[in-house]
């Protein structure tokens, strides 16, 4: 083989290189939220990166294999053609033919190694880590077309490679774990506060963010029994008296067993200020409803949704059991403010 033929063979497989240590990397690197993200826009290569992401252990395979052939053909082809040109110069510069030999070896291992470490490895895993998500839309949709034409192969070293790794007692695994459970990240600020990486405020306020968002809002309801009420036809004066004798701002409005809504003692001010002549139906918001087995996480999004600040929480059979309040939850979350 002709040395200019060796050179842009070399190049190739450089280039091969890089393309699956790359692809490997921004597949391991890619946040499958994003990339889940990207396939619900519809950009380009998302879903195939997603596919891989799922069967990372068949991509990471196929990568390997990659690199193992390009590797191997740099070995057979680059080093005896870069030493083969270098041989017969350094024997016209006068070295022995024995030791002339040996440094070109040398040299040529050297180079091939060297070009094959940064080029093919080094610059495209950096490349890669840069932009995963980016890199893995790119890269992905050829790297799975390779791979699904040598997949019989790939799938055959996978399986005698899971079970060398069965047999160390390991389970092996198709994909990374995408997150941490709550139980996981709960301990992680447990040991964070122990090793003194965050204070006891911290700790304890990541931890009800942790914990609390997952509680029922039957267990931090306002029983039905402590609920302040005024009757619908209750006038302004007998509202504001109300609030201010049970230390409320909003009050809720029933008819009866009936609840027609919530009363703000701002409102009942300003309708007085401006002369009117209202009840407390009159002045009455409606109140949004939750059941008991519905989370505090839940409980807070349906209020910001309805830009609400009560809700009434009923049983399976739709009776009252209890009253909820936005200020009363964040602060089950966030625990009590001290100065």
């Amino acid at each position: 083989m002709s040395f200019p033929m060796a050179l842009f063979i070399t190049v190739l497989l450089l280039i091969g290189s890089g393309f699956f240590v790359a692809a490997e990397f921004a597949l391991v690197a890619a946040k499958r939220h994003r990339i889940e993200k990207a396939v619900a826009d519809g950009q380009r290569g998302a879903k195939a990166a997603l596919a891989g992401m799922r069967e990372l252990s068949l991509m990471l395979a196929g990568a390997q294999l990659g690199i193992t052939l390009c590797t191997l053909g740099l070995g057979a082809i680059s080093k005896p053609a870069i030493s083969h040109e270098l041989d017969p110069l350094l024997v016209r510069l006068g070295l022995p033919e024995a030791l002339s030999y040996g440094i070109a070896f040398a040299v040529a291992m050297t180079v091939v190694v060297f070009l094959h470490m940064v080029l093919g490895e080094m610059a495209p895993k950096s490349w890669a880590i840069a932009h995963p998500e980016r890199s893995a839309m790119l890269l992905t949709p050829p790297f799975r077309a390779l791979v699904k034409a040598v997949r019989p192969l790939i799938w055959l070293l996978n399986k005698v490679s899971n079970a060398l790794v069965r047999m160390c007692r390991v389970q092996p695994r198709d994909e990374l774990a995408a997150v941490h459970n709550r139980e996981q990240l709960t301990h992680l600020v447990e040991e964070s506060e122990r090793l003194g990486l965050i204070n006891k405020t911290d700790s304890q306020l990541i931890t009800r963010s942790l914990t609390e968002p997952q509680t029922p809002v039957a267990e931090v309801q306002t029983p039905a029994a402590d609920i302040v009420a005024v009757d619908a036809g209750a006038g302004l004066d007998a509202v504001l008296a109300q609030a201010s004798d049970a230390d409320r701002s909003r009050l809720l409005v029933r008819d009866g067993d009936r609840v027609l809504g919530s009363v703000h003692a701002r409102d009942v001010l300003v309708a007085r200020t401006r002369g009117r002549n209202l009840t407390a139906a009159a002045l009455a918001r409606p109140v949004p409803e939750l059941a008991g087995t519905d989370t505090v996480s839940d409980a807070i999004e349906h209020l910001r949704r309805r830009r609400a600040s009560l809700a009434l929480v009923r049983d399976d059979h739709g009776r009252l059991t209890g009253l909820v309040s936005l200020d009363d939850l964040l602060v089950r979350i966030m625990g009590p403010q001290t100065a």
